[in-house]
């Protein structure tokens, strides 16, 4: 069994509610479903929220090892930064750590970043994530390649 982790930043709540043209009309609570559906040897944990601290909290859990079995807590987490991708060096600097922890850290954006407006176009957690996945289906990729890649803590 898979423990992946997936992530959410600002706005996010919103999927399937904001700019449907752009991020589809799914919810986050249909994408997380669908990918517990499809992916039955994995075992998502699902956390959004709208303040960058309370991200930065979770990346760091992400890279604690349990106690008993000195384990990461998770085998791969799946980060969509929302707007913080563009400003954030402090969630950066947390997906850095966990990529030295060698937990699989996939960046995941709904909308394709880099054919945004300018301001939208780089992302600073992209160099220090294993891969970067665009599209609605990012989420459904992401899972697949950490499962494809046999990622274990």
């Amino acid at each position: 069994m898979l423990d992946i982790l997936v992530i959410n930043g600002p706005n996010l709540n919103l999927t399937g509610k904001r700019n449907t043209a752009q991020y589809g009309t799914r919810s986050m609570e249909q994408i997380v479903l669908s990918l517990q559906e499809n992916h039955p040897m994995c075992r998502i944990t699902y956390f959004q929220s709208n303040h960058e601290g309370d991200l930065i909290d979770w990346l760091q859990k992400a890279g604690t090892r349990d106690e008993d079995t000195d384990l990461h807590l998770y085998n791969g987490v799946i980060i969509n930064p929302g707007g913080l991708c563009h400003t954030s060096v402090s969630l950066r600097d947390a997906a850095e750590w966990l990529h030295e922890q060698n937990i699989t850290v996939v960046e995941v954006h709904l909308s394709n970043i880099r054919e945004r407006e300018p301001f939208r176009q780089h992302s600073l957690l992209s160099d220090v994530c294993t891969r970067t996945f665009y599209g609605l289906d990012a989420y459904e990729k992401a899972v697949g390649y950490i499962e494809s890649a046999g990622v274990c803590c």
